[in-house]
């Protein structure tokens, strides 16, 4: 052999070795309700109850202040009665935030909220709701809103038609590295031709709202958000007429003025199929539809994503059939779209002992994973 075949064999050796799958350690974890299982992680990582006793928590935001918020939808139907929480005064030693403050109550669906501070010095809290996004001014130390909120964009708010599989409730929100808000509406359908412009979009205004316009389109239901190295992300959940195998849920870097092809086209595997029941006489381009970075089994549902240790963490919610014992972990995605479980137990022996929503990073080596099914929020670190 080359000295030159040496040399590439052992970068592919190394490459192979950087992202190769981890040891799965089990860490038992006993809930204040009496639940009691094992969640398993890569060897050197440790996980730890941060906070528990909520509803549906789902996404994460820090505020200028430095104070984590996190959104909690309160249960699975369209209700007024989700709150927003401060998690404040986390204890190094025990591993737990000492508060847990109520901000706001009685909303509608609160999904996810952001902050950005404008030229002008002044912070604003940006909350998604089902049938608006809206801001206020953020007052720092505070732990309660104030004053009226300006509404910057208003959405289709009709309910669910059917418990699962459609009709999507939740907005996210994020602030772009590029100043920009983007903000997510899924679609109104499990598989249709909307009649809405703004379903199953991302949507990029200006901080105070104008300039609004459809950044991206032709995502089913793209519920994470992250603005990663000047780019940004999103998970995405397919459509269900198609059986138990596909099409696939998917991980994109969006490209912004892309149609991303539903209803007309889905992602298998690699590649991306025109839908025969919507795609007649191929009067939509299959194949202009970008690939997605990374495609998860059918029917896993990846919800929040981080940017962590070099490469993405991703929340697969799990599928609302458990049979089909698909997701109800935490996978690492390398920026090649290569995938390993990185947390897994969340489902095990046909029970449900959680459902992963979003990833934060939280100091050096660590972050925080809301579990939306047990109320719980977890602290993942590597000490």
């Amino acid at each position: 052999m080359t000295h030159l075949g040496l040399f590439l064999l052992l970068l592919a050796g190394l490459a192979h070795s950087v992202f190769a799958t981890p040891k799965l350690i089990p860490h038992h974890i006993t809930l204040a309700n009496g639940k009691s299982f094992d969640l398993n992680l890569p060897d050197g990582y440790e996980i730890s109850i941060a906070a528990q006793g909520l509803k549906r928590v789902r996404f994460m935001a820090l505020s200028p202040d430095k104070r984590i918020f996190v959104t909690d939808m309160y249960n699975l139907n369209d209700n007024r009665r989700g709150v927003v929480y401060i998690l404040d005064e986390f204890d190094p030693s025990t591993r737990q935030f000492k508060k847990v403050t109520k901000y706001m109550s009685g909303l509608r669906n609160p999904n996810s909220v952001a902050f950005y501070t404008d030229r002008n010095g002044t912070d604003w809290f940006y909350l998604a709701l089902t049938d608006r996004l809206v801001r206020y001014r953020y007052e720092a130390g505070k732990d309660s809103s104030s004053g009226t909120p300006e509404v910057l964009a208003t959405f289709p708010d009709y309910g669910l038609g059917y418990k699962y599989g459609g009709w999507h409730l939740t907005r996210t929100v994020i602030v772009g590295g590029n100043g920009k808000i983007y903000i997510a509406v899924g679609s109104s359908c499990n598989a249709c031709e909307e009649k809405e412009e703004v379903r199953a979009t991302i949507v990029e205004m200006d901080p105070d709202g104008k300039n609004q316009r459809y950044f991206a389109r032709g995502l089913r239901n793209a519920v994470g958000l992250r603005w990663t190295n000047g780019k940004l992300y999103a998970t995405n959940m397919g459509s269900d007429h198609l059986g138990v195998n596909r099409p696939a849920d998917t991980f994109y870097a969006i490209q912004g003025g892309k149609n991303y092809g539903w209803p007309y086209c889905f992602q298998a595997g690699a590649r991306v199929y025109s839908d025969a029941k919507y795609n007649i006489d191929g009067k939509f381009d299959c194949a202009q539809v970008p690939n997605a970075l990374s495609a998860f089994p059918a029917h896993s549902s990846p919800l929040g994503l981080e940017y962590f240790d070099g490469s993405f963490l991703v929340a697969l919610h799990g599928s609302t059939n458990k049979r089909l014992r698909r997701g109800y972990k935490v996978v690492r995605v390398s920026e090649s779209g290569s995938m390993q479980d990185f947390i897994t137990g969340f489902f095990d022996a046909g029970k449900i002992n959680g459902r992963p929503a979003d990833i934060f990073n939280y100091g050096r080596n660590a972050f925080l994973l809301t579990d939306d099914y047990s109320g719980v929020i977890y602290y993942v670190y590597r000490p």
